[in-house]
């Protein structure tokens, strides 16, 4: 090697081993020419030039190698190029109908599947705008000249690409794309296009953020995802020095070093999720697929999430002997279907009933669950039956759930009991000498104050979300949060939507990081955790299943939250509470 001039090694040698200067690997789609992937240099350079590492993906199908190539990305960039094929969108083609690529479509659309399951931010131009709003259920034009109803403009220039031929107006409402051009009061910005395909009607949830004074669309974007894309092409104006169109290669870039920094968070904290209802659907489930649930290992590893909490349900039934004793043994059913699943994939997950045991998996490369039952009904009024919970793997009990039980009153009951009962009382005491979580998640306010009062250890609410910003019962208000955290407690904001935005058909990721937020500012950051109730009808738009709780990690690098508090709502106040409570009671 000693031919090559010395500056060239000298260039590479000097080159920091420390990491401090990786750049976020944006890898851009590719087109397919004649046998050859390749894409036009100012996709590249502007990348290059925006701070990010560019990497061309070729166009393949097999969808190991993406999936592999994929997992190494931290965003997308999905490239311009010739017509989607109108099989893609339920439609006869036309005459007027390019050239298209069926191994070309299938490439982006397995890319974009690939990319959006993983989380990663991605960014769409020209045609990858079209591909992303076919891939979320919007429709094309396949040719504008011949299907839009109003007058065109002329949307395939014959200028050179980095020549301004028109302009686009931006919508007036908060958009990325605003956030991106750093005009928050334009809106006129001009750009190039070239195409004849066009999007028609946005796709569901997303939002149009410019159009062209034809009215066609030209942007939008996914509110709550990391997405965007634009119609016109920003690369080659880019590379001219025009900063409008660099600014938004400088945004992509920082989403995905956001996602890269929330991913090299998750691999070295323990991420703990501590309520999810999948037990529910094991008749018709395998925890090693991704069919069906919203938990499952697919999800969790995608998502970088190493535990759950995976709870026997049982809504509030009779109270009389044979009705308990069903109660008793559908529990213990299906806890025992968890630990079969976990039989099933020893190399890729244990039952964790220690924090000690969820960060030895951890460092295993495997993933956690947690057991807990939900709703105290299921031990009636047999006190002895929470020794058998604990001995089967038992982390936690949920007091009660939508009806007073034998233990408590509900937040949906009658108050039967003015809050604990007699007999509730001794199973706080039993609970606390057998190192069971209590659980007041579901629980009547009087019932919360008393289980307070009552018990010698911490308590958790696994899936409560904060009453002043979301005015329901369920949820605790700020005199609640601050009383179970001056006891060491810990509150885990639940991903249910009517918990989470008093409009239920608005809640959204955002909302929920508004609740995280709001607890650490009135109670502290030890207080906090997220418990999304996934599979017992938690999902909120932006947050919809185990891969996507990455989303909550970027949200909170955004807000300015460090590793060490991150790791607290991520598990370490939760974690923090189960060893003090497996802690021998001292007399």
């Amino acid at each position: 090697m000693s031919s090559l001039p010395d500056f060239l090694y000298k260039k590479a040698d000097d080159n920091t081993s420390d990491g401090s200067y990786r750049r976020p690997v944006i890898g851009i789609s590719a087109n397919c020419k004649d046998g050859t992937s390749c894409i036009a240099d100012p996709y590249y350079r502007s990348v290059v030039m925006a701070g990010g590492a560019p990497v061309l993906l070729p166009v393949t199908t097999n969808i190991h190698a993406l999936a592999s190539v994929v997992d190494r990305l931290d965003g997308l960039i999905l490239s311009g190029g010739g017509d989607i094929d109108a099989g893609y969108l339920d439609e006869d083609p036309i005459p007027e109908l390019g050239d298209t690529d069926v191994y070309r479509d299938e490439y982006d659309f397995l890319l974009l599947r690939l990319a959006f399951n993983r989380q990663l931010p991605v960014f769409g131009i020209c045609r990858g705008h079209q591909v992303i709003n076919v891939a979320f259920g919007g429709t094309l034009y396949q040719d504008i000249c011949t299907q839009y109803p109003g007058d065109l403009l002329k949307h395939s220039q014959e200028e050179a690409r980095d020549v301004a031929t028109h302009t686009v107006i931006l919508t007036d409402i908060p958009s990325k794309l605003r956030q991106a051009l750093h005009r928050p009061e334009e809106r006129m910005i001009p750009v190039n296009s070239f195409h004849h395909q066009a999007v028609r009607k946005v796709a569901p949830e997303f939002i149009a953020t410019a159009v062209s004074p034809d009215g066609l669309n030209e942007a939008m974007e996914h509110p709550e995802y990391p997405i965007f894309s634009v119609q016109w092409h920003p690369e080659p104006m880019a590379v001219a020095d025009n900063e409008a169109m660099l600014d938004l290669f400088r945004y992509h870039t920082g989403q995905a070093n956001l996602f890269a920094k929330a991913r090299n968070l998750h691999r070295r904290m323990l991420t703990v999720d501590s309520h999810t209802d999948t037990p529910m659907i094991f008749n018709s489930f395998n925890l090693g697929s991704r069919e069906g649930g919203k938990v499952n290992l697919p999800l969790m590893e995608e998502g970088f999430l190493d535990a759950v909490f995976m709870v026997a349900y049982l809504p509030q039934g009779a109270r009389d002997d044979a009705s308990f004793q069903k109660a008793y043994e559908y529990v213990m059913d299906r806890l025992s279907q968890v630990t079969a699943q976990a039989a099933l994939y020893p190399g890729r997950m244990g039952i964790a009933c220690t924090p000690d045991d969820a960060s030895q998996l951890k460092q295993e490369g495997k993933r956690s669950v947690f057991l807990g039952v939900e709703n105290g009904y299921a031990i009636g009024r047999d006190i002895h039956k929470l020794k058998r919970l604990k001995e089967v793997g038992v982390s936690y009990i949920t007091l009660c759930h939508n009806g007073d039980n034998d233990l408590c009153d509900s937040a949906a009951g009658d108050g039967e009991w003015g809050g604990l009962s007699p007999f509730g009382r001794k199973v706080v005491a039993e609970m606390n000498r057998l190192g069971l979580m209590i659980d007041v998640s579901h629980a009547a306010d009087s019932t919360f104050y008393d289980v307070l009062k009552h018990s010698r250890k911490p308590v958790i609410a696994s899936h409560s979300s904060s009453r002043a910003l979301c005015n329901h019962r369920r949820n605790l208000d700020d005199g609640q949060i601050r009383a179970l955290a001056l006891q060491g407690g810990a509150v885990q904001v639940c991903l249910y939507k009517r918990f989470i935005n008093e409009d239920a058909g608005k809640a959204s990721l955002s909302d929920a990081v508004r609740h995280i937020c709001h607890i650490v500012d009135i109670a502290g950051m030890d207080a906090v955790g997220i418990g999304s109730d996934f599979d017992g009808d938690g999902e909120l738009t932006g947050c919809r299943a185990a891969n996507e709780l990455m989303q909550i990690t970027v949200r909170l690098i955004a807000e300015g939250f460090n590793e060490e508090d991150i790791a607290k709502i991520w598990g370490g106040n939760l974690m923090r509470v189960m060893r003090s409570v497996q802690q021998p009671l001292v007399s």
